[in-house]
């Protein structure tokens, strides 16, 4: 955010923060969040850089397209395991879900 945009919102009488202080997250809690956001967005990466649509990645992991997109959007209804199977289902290796997993 630009610095004049945040003086002007705190003189308004906002505060500005991070998420994790406005929701009230433990770092665990934070790190959860994270590591799901981390997962999802290799997810649709990967997808795109094969050349896969949502149908068919929904047909490689016998579910549907919009649970695909729903994987890809973050989801709080999304596990973890099929996020992980999902990119599996895409040929990525364990070392590119490392790369996935290890990005700031």
């Amino acid at each position: 955010m630009r610095e004049s945009k945040r003086k002007k919102l705190e003189s308004k009488g906002w505060r500005i923060g991070t998420p994790k202080e406005f929701l009230g997250m433990s770092d665990e809690e934070e790190a959860y969040v994270n590591l799901r956001l981390k997962l999802a967005q290799g997810l649709k990466t990967r997808r795109n850089a094969r050349g896969v649509t949502q149908v068919g990645l929904a047909r490689a992991i016998k579910s549907s397209q919009s649970r695909v997109a729903k994987m890809e959007a973050g989801d709080p209804t999304v596990s973890l395991d099929l996020l992980v199977k999902s990119l599996l289902a895409l040929g990525t290796s364990n070392r590119e879900l490392a790369t996935i997993i290890a990005r700031s």
